[in-house]
C-alpha cells in the first residue's frame, strides 16, 4: 500500500494502482452493483484529455513537456492497455466527478512516471480548462456517436443487405397474408421481407437524425455553463482537434447552459433505439411465428438449426437467435425509460443522472449492433422457404374468396367463406355447392397471382 493526501486528509492505495485519492475513495464508498463505467466512455474519455491537453497548449496554459506527458498516457488508454485502472462503479455521484477525477489521477501518475518528475498535477494541469461538469456529457456523446457510427450502423447495414438478398431469393413466391393472426389475402413472401427491410432503413435513418445533436459538446461550459477558468474559444479549438483525431464533425453546443443541464440528445437517442428494437422485435417474432412447427406450427419458413433445443426432446430446433433480440429489444425499451426519467431530473444548472444515462445508452447501442449482427449471420442468413407448406396454406385459405368481392358481392362471397369452413371443405366446392359460379368461371377468377402486385 501507499498513502494518497488530499483535502480530506490520507488514504492508502494498493500497489499497482495508478490512480490517487479520490478515486479509491470512490472505490471504498460506492460498493454499489456489479456495473462499471464502460469501455468505450473510457475511451473517449482519454479522447477528451489528449484533445484539451492541446487545447491548453495551443493557449498557453500548459508547456508542451506537459501536454506530450498527457499525450503518453492517452494514448496508452486509448490502445486498451490500462483498463484495470478504472474501476468506478456507475453508481457513484451523478455528475460521474470521480470518473473524470479516475482519468485525471492515472494520467497524472503514468505521466510523471514517463517524464521523470512531477509535471502533472491531476487538477491544475490534466483538468485544465475544464469541469467535471462537462467533460463528463462531452465525453458521453463522444462516446454515443464513436459507438453509433462504429458499431451499430455497420451492424444494420448488413442487415438490410442481408434482407435485400432474402426479397431476391424468394422473388415470386406467393403466400397467404395473416392480419389480427388471422388469414388475410395473398402477397408475395419477397414483399413481407421487403417490409422487414424498410424498418430497419427507416430505424437507421431515425437513429442519423440523431447525430447532429450529440455532435454538439458542453464543453468549455465548465462548472455552470458560465466557462469559468477556461480561455474564451477553447471550445472551437477543441472541437477542431477532436475532429482531427476522429474524423468526425463535433462543434461546441451555442448554449453551454443547455449542454450541462439538459439530457436531450441522449433522450432523442435513446427513444431511435427505442424504435429499431421495437422493429427488430416485429421482424424476430414474425420470423419466430412463420417458422414455427416444423409440422404442427405455420411452418412457412425453415431457420437455421444451429443447436439442440431441448434437454429433453431429441431433434428439436427453437427459435434461439429470434428469442436473443426480443430480449435484447425489451431491455433497450428499459433502457430508455430510465433514460427518459433520467434525463427530467435535471436541477437549475446541471444534471445528476449522468452515469446511468451513459451506461444505459452505451448498454443499447451495443446489444443492438450485437442483436443485429448476430440475427442476421445465425437466422437471415440461413433463413429457408418451406414452399410445400406455402403452396398448401395458400390453397386452402378461405380469403382468396375477396377477390370474387366485384363478381358475386360482398354478402354471398362471406356466406361461401363461412360454408366452406363451417363444413370443411374447399372454397371452391363451397361455391359451386351453393350455385354462384361455374368451375370454369371460379377457376377464371381465383388466381393468387392475379391478387398480388409487385413493389
Amino acid at each position: 500500500m501507499r498513502i494518497e493526501e488530499d483535502v480530506l486528509g490520507t488514504i492508502e492505495v494498493p500497489d499497482g494502482c495508478w490512480w490517487k485519492s479520490q478515486t479509491q475513495r470512490s472505490l471504498e464508498n460506492f460498493p454499489v452493483g456489479e456495473e462499471k463505467m464502460p469501455e468505450p466512455l473510457i475511451q473517449a474519455f482519454s479522447l477528451l484529455k489528449l484533445c484539451c491537453a492541446r487545447a491548453n497548449l495551443r493557449f498557453g496554459v500548459i508547456t508542451s513537456f506537459q501536454e506530450a506527458a498527457i499525450e503518453e498516457v492517452c494514448r496508452r488508454i486509448l490502445n486498451q492497455e490500462l483498463r484495470d485502472q478504472f474501476p468506478l462503479s456507475v453508481w457513484q455521484t451523478g455528475s460521474g466527478t470521480q470518473t473524470n477525477m479516475n482519468l485525471n489521477e492515472v494520467i497524472t501518475t503514468l505521466g510523471n512516471l514517463h517524464a521523470g518528475r512531477d509535471i502533472l498535477h491531476p487538477n491544475d494541469v490534466v483538468n485544465a480548462s475544464q469541469s467535471s461538469n462537462d467533460t463528463f456529457p462531452s465525453a458521453l456523446h463522444i462516446m454515443a456517436v464513436l459507438e453509433v457510427t462504429g458499431k451499430l450502423l455497420p451492424a444494420l447495414d448488413a442487415m438490410i443487405d442481408c434482407l435485400r438478398d432474402l426479397e431476391k431469393k424468394n422473388a415470386g413466391i406467393i403466400k397467404i397474408g395473416r392480419t389480427h393472426l388471422q388469414d388475410a389475402t395473398p402477397l408475395y413472401l419477397s414483399g413481407e421481407i421487403s417490409g422487414w427491410r424498410s424498418m430497419i432503413e427507416h430505424a437507421r435513418r431515425q437513429i442519423l437524425d440523431t447525430l447532429p445533436y450529440l455532435r454538439e459538446l458542453a464543453i468549455g461550459a465548465t462548472a455552470v455553463g458560465s466557462g469559468i477558468n477556461c480561455p474564451a474559444g477553447f471550445d472551437q479549438v477543441f472541437c477542431d482537434i477532436l475532429n482531427r483525431e476522429t474524423g468526425e464533425s463535433f462543434r461546441p453546443d451555442p448554449n453551454k447552459y443547455h449542454a450541462l443541464t439538459s439530457k436531450d440528445a441522449a433522450v432523442f437517442l435513446s427513444g431511435a433505439l427505442k424504435s429499431l428494437a421495437a422493429n427488430m422485435m416485429k421482424i424476430a417474432n414474425d420470423i419466430r411465428w412463420l417458422a414455427s412447427g416444423p409440422r404442427c406450427g405455420i411452418g412457412e419458413l425453415i431457420i437455421p438449426a444451429n443447436e439442440p433445443g431441448s434437454s429433453i426432446m431429441p431433434g428439436k430446433v427453437n427459435p434461439t437467435q429470434c428469442e436473443s433480440v426480443t430480449m435484447t429489444a425489451v431491455q433497450v425499451m428499459g433502457n430508455d425509460a430510465a433514460i427518459g426519467m433520467a434525463a427530467s431530473q435535471g436541477n437549475f444548472e446541471l444534471n445528476v443522472f449522468m452515469p446511468l444515462i451513459a451506461y444505459n445508452l452505451w448498454q443499447s447501442i451495443r446489444l443492438l449492433a450485437d442483436s443485429a449482427d448476430s440475427f442476421t449471420k445465425r437466422c437471415l442468413k440461413g433463413l429457408e422457404a418451406n414452399t410445400p407448406v406455402i403452396e398448401a396454406n395458400l390453397e386452402n385459405s378461405l380469403m382468396l374468396v375477396t377477390c370474387l368481392n366485384p363478381v358475386i358481392g360482398y354478402k354471398k362471397a362471406a356466406r361461401a367463406a363461412r360454408t366452406a369452413h363451417e363444413q370443411g371443405i374447399s372454397l371452391k366446392e363451397a361455391i359451386l355447392v351453393l350455385g354462384y359460379l361455374t368451375e370454369e368461371e371460379f377457376d377464371r377468377h381465383v388466381q393468387p397471382e392475379k391478387m398480388v402486385r409487385p413493389l
